[in-house]
């Protein structure tokens, strides 16, 4: 999925128009901002995965969210000099290159953590997947500063939503029901069934009888909740919670990227 991802991104890129590359994306970058820091994750998954080369470690008693914002605004900010054409040529390069990676790896070798789904030791394939949302998250951003609608291909959209989805029993470890309760998760496209256990919460298949609580989402609202993009009052909003309501606002505090 990595390579039609990027012919999506350079298509889109290629579009913008040369007065809407300043237009914000996100709060505080631009169109140009962004592409600028989908070029600064590539060369960091190559360098640290492809080439074993360790980047800059955390200042003294800095967080990793915080480490992870100097660090991509530092990049940013070094990309300034660069022309949209230039951003535009180099991730066509780049975009190979993390494609191949991608091809070439081990789905099921050890990587990086992902904190959103509590996983401190992640198998590779999960990496992987969260890596795909990020390119497609952001291509959506970009999409929308300049005025067009995002691309909800189910192509591209199950398996971001699939990999979001992976937040959902670490949202609720708080949240305490009898082993067997079930919860459901329910698109247009598909859903997700969590269901509590003695140790936690577990995606895989509903319990017996009838699911405690069904959370109907559309689409556009699951994947803006999950990057942050709305916040978890505004999904509850635009949500239908059947069953048990506290179970259906908690899940509805999903979030699938690295957020304070």
């Amino acid at each position: 999925m990595f390579r039609p991802e990027r012919d999506e991104l350079l298509a889109c890129l290629r579009g913008v128009a040369a007065g809407d590359w300043a237009r914000q994306a996100v709060p505080g970058w631009s169109v140009r901002d962004v592409a600028a820091h989908l070029l600064g994750d590539d060369y960091g998954r190559l360098a640290r995965d492809r080439d074993g080369h360790g980047g800059p470690g955390p200042l003294e008693g800095e967080t990793l969210p915080a480490l992870i914002h100097r660090s991509n605004q530092e990049w940013v900010d070094a990309c300034a000099r660069l022309s949209p054409q230039c951003l535009i040529d180099t991730l066509a390069l780049t975009g190979e290159q993390i494609a191949a990676l991608w091809r070439d790896s081990d789905p099921d070798g050890h990587s990086l953590g992902v904190s959103w789904a509590g996983a401190e030791d992640a198998p590779l394939w999960l990496d992987c997947a969260r890596d795909f949302t990020e390119y497609w998250v952001h291509r959506q951003q970009i999409r929308q500063a300049v005025g067009l609608a995002p691309d909800l291909r189910e192509e591209f959209l199950v398996p971001v939503l699939d990999t979001f989805l992976r937040a959902l029993p670490f949202t609720l470890r708080g949240v305490r029901r009898s082993p067997g309760t079930w919860l459901l998760v329910s698109t247009p496209v598909r859903s997700w069934d969590v269901t509590a256990t003695g140790h936690g919460w577990s995606l895989g298949e509903p319990g017996d009888g009838v699911a405690a609580a069904v959370v109907h989402v559309d689409v556009d609202t699951l994947w803006r909740l999950c990057s942050r993009g709305i916040e978890p009052a505004q999904a509850v909003g635009r949500a239908r919670i059947e069953g048990d309501e506290g179970l259906g606002r908690a899940a509805l505090r999903m979030v699938s990227i690295i957020h304070e």
